[in-house]
């Protein structure tokens, strides 16, 4: 094997590490953000056990719906809602059976407008059983985002992810083609979070900017945090050389503080209806904060 192939196969093999490492953390994003759906098993009042499934995001306009297998004949099932975050009275809606599930809507939102919900199967001469046990699931709803933005938006992400995982590794052993990498990674997060999340951002909830300094917005500051990061290490590496152990050890920290910032559930403290202020008068549009 020559010198050279040896290099290409070192090097396709780094590419897959970087790859599966993308596809661990942003699994991980998408399991543990606040919008992914909450899962479960429980056991109905008469003894069946069923899998549950509850959204915790929908698109403004439409009402989300919310459904549970059918435990059987017997068993009552109702939806218990309210507008979150608020001191309203639950509202029950009986859930009606269709094909096999237990089915009925919560009311729309405006964008970034919440509600919290459960399930509850009832059975007469049985304890009553909630899904999910021992609280309620949340739900936002959001702006329609086209298509033409959020795709290029979250393919540029997890590019800027799997490049910055193989500038980490290449930092790791040195040799050439580090700065090349780093400023990759930099383009690719100037596309998709400095310049297309923004857009994404005003199409779901009106704000292109709701993280630091403007807002609480856990999302958009970690990712002005990830830009800047990696923008010093770059402007750090000297052009067609070599980088120093010191320049190296830079790219590192930057690339394990990535890694770090990834382990933050996406969309945490994020945009959030103030119904105090709607009910007061105040348009949804003016009534969005965030950090809650």
């Amino acid at each position: 094997m020559t010198p050279s192939s040896s290099s290409r196969r070192v090097s396709a093999g780094l590419w897959v590490l970087a790859f599966t490492a993308m596809v661990v953390f942003a699994g991980y994003q998408r399991r543990t953000g606040p919008t992914h759906p909450a899962r479960g098993r429980g056991v109905a009042p008469n003894g069946v056990e069923i899998a549950w499934r509850l959204p915790r995001s929908e698109t403004s306009g439409t009402e989300a719906r919310v459904a549970v297998p059918d435990p059987g004949p017997g068993v009552e099932a109702t939806l218990v809602w309210r507008r979150y975050p608020t001191a309203d009275a639950f509202a029950r809606v009986p859930m009606e059976a269709e094909d096999g599930w237990r089915r009925a809507r919560l009311p729309t939102q405006p964008p970034a407008g919440k509600v919290e919900y459960h399930v509850e199967l009832a059975q007469p001469g049985a304890s009553t059983v909630a899904l999910p046990p021992g609280g309620n699931a949340v739900l936002r709803y959001k702006g329609a985002v086209p298509a033409a933005v959020l795709v290029p938006h979250v393919l540029a992400m997890f590019l800027a992810l799997v490049v910055g995982c193989r500038t980490i590794l290449q930092a790791s052993l040195g040799g050439r083609g580090l700065r090349g990498l780093a400023w990759a990674t930099v383009i690719l997060l100037a596309l998709g979070g400095m310049v297309l999340g923004p857009v994404v951002q005003k199409y779901a909830f009106g704000a292109f900017w709701t993280g630091w300094p403007l807002g609480g917005d856990l999302t958009d500051t970690k990712t002005l945090v990830l830009f800047t990061g990696w923008l010093v290490a770059a402007l750090a590496l000297r052009p067609r050389v070599d980088a120093s152990l010191g320049r190296r050890m830079l790219v590192l920290a930057v690339g394990l503080g990535t890694l770090a910032v990834y382990l933050v559930p996406h969309s945490l403290r994020g945009s959030t209806l103030d119904y105090t202020r709607t009910d007061a008068g105040t348009t949804p549009a003016s009534a969005v904060v965030t950090g809650q």
